[in-house]
């Protein structure tokens, strides 16, 4: 099998779940004294991957404790339920909010449907399976867990998802952020560092929410970042600044086209223009295929999700 398993911390193994390309969607194995646990999983095609890395680092099946969802969209949860039928005595710790959809994931799979298609969904995303109530852990904001020595607490996150979660792990002084501060992949990194990028997709983009929650995790001063897209991220305090003007930009091009006919589609086109000047002063020197070969299906994904905060806004 290709594994692409890489260690990027302290007992902390990025695994690429193989999501659309490489390096697009990573879980992270965790493993803290003979002991184990992932943060988000990927879809349930991506199961056969993260069961190898626990082979390839030596872990067996039983001493994984914990699947920690940051939330649950399926490129983060949708392999939850075949994990847990893979590894009997985990469970799957997440925000109250997910909980019945991750039990029935019926709607969870609706709406993924509407957002990316169905053919798309039965392409990428496989089987969903559903989770026995029983093995289920929701967890409250500032409660923690801890795995062998480690401990991490949960904080409420949202802005990006409703029933979004980070973990953070207060012996490292790491945090897991999932898509509350945004996305970085590793194709754009440069001299001067990590370029990151806010995700407003699919739904419930809230900015004041997300600002919030971006200095919620500034505030803990960690000295790294593990995003699902894509893992490992140094510099928080520049990386932040980013966030938060991200936000704003994005705001401002959303609200610039309140009254198009098709708000997302007179978005597109302004974001890829924002994230086109924003690499150029990072020093990236890819050209536009290979730009827009990475991007575009996030600024098609982003463009929709400030349609519709724009529609919520408005009422409709």
């Amino acid at each position: 099998m290709d594994l692409a398993c890489e260690q990027v911390g302290q007992g902390i193994f990025a695994v690429d779940t193989r999501l659309l390309r490489p390096r697009m969607d990573a879980s992270h194995l965790i493993i803290a004294d003979g002991r184990a646990a992932f943060v988000d999983v990927g879809t349930s095609r991506a199961a056969p991957l993260l069961m190898h890395a626990l082979s390839h680092t030596g872990i067996e099946a039983d001493a994984v404790e914990y699947i920690f969802l940051t939330h649950i969209h399926l490129d983060h949860a949708g392999g939850a339920g075949e994990m847990a039928r893979l590894l009997p005595r985990a469970k799957v710790v997440l925000h109250p909010r997910a909980a019945a959809h991750m039990i029935d994931p019926s709607r969870l799979i609706e709406a993924t449907q509407a957002v990316y298609g169905e053919r798309h969904f039965i392409e990428h995303y496989g089987p969903i399976r559903p989770i026995p109530a029983e093995r289920i852990r929701v967890v409250e904001d500032g409660e923690r867990l801890r795995l062998g020595s480690r401990t991490f607490e949960f904080l409420y996150t949202p802005g990006h998802a409703l029933h979004h979660v980070s973990l953070y792990d207060r012996d490292a002084r790491e945090m897991f952020t999932g898509d509350t501060f945004g996305i970085s992949y590793r194709e754009f990194d440069t001299a001067a560092g990590e370029f990151l990028f806010v995700t407003t997709s699919p739904t419930q983009f809230d900015p004041a929410q997300l600002h919030a929650s971006v200095d919620r995790i500034l505030a803990l001063a960690p000295q790294a970042l593990y995003l699902t897209h894509y893992s490992r991220v140094g510099q928080v305090g520049e990386r932040g600044a980013d966030m938060h003007r991200d936000i704003d930009a994005s705001v401002r091009m959303a609200q610039s086209a309140a009254g198009a006919p098709d708000a997302a589609a007179a978005i597109v086109p302004q974001l890829a223009e924002h994230l086109w000047q924003r690499l150029d002063a990072h020093g990236c020197r890819l050209g536009d295929a290979e730009r827009h070969a990475l991007l575009d299906l996030d600024i098609g994904l982003n463009a929709s999700g400030l349609a519709a905060w724009l529609s919520r806004r408005a009422g409709r």
